[in-house]
């Protein structure tokens, strides 16, 4: 579930590494809330980490379209 109060359009226009910094924040943030045992404030941490994570995965999806990797597996081992 996501959090009713983060704005998608907010979320859009951040990049790939200000969103892997907020998720690693908030993930700091859920560690203390359940060191403390502070479940309301847990469960709002969790909606706002879904939120961001949705995002995140939408903005991974766009950079491998735009590579368009395919179906094509490239292992190049050492030619000694």
């Amino acid at each position: 579930m996501e959090h009713p109060f983060i704005n998608k359009s907010d979320l859009s226009n951040k990049s790939l590494e200000e969103l892997q910094e907020t998720l690693s924040s908030l993930t700091t943030k859920m560690n203390f809330a359940m060191a403390s045992g502070n479940q309301p404030l847990l469960n709002q941490l969790r909606m706002a980490v879904t939120s961001y994570q949705a995002q995140h995965k939408k903005k991974l999806d766009e950079v491998f379209a735009k590579q368009d990797l395919g179906n094509n597996i490239h292992v190049d081992g050492d030619k000694r």
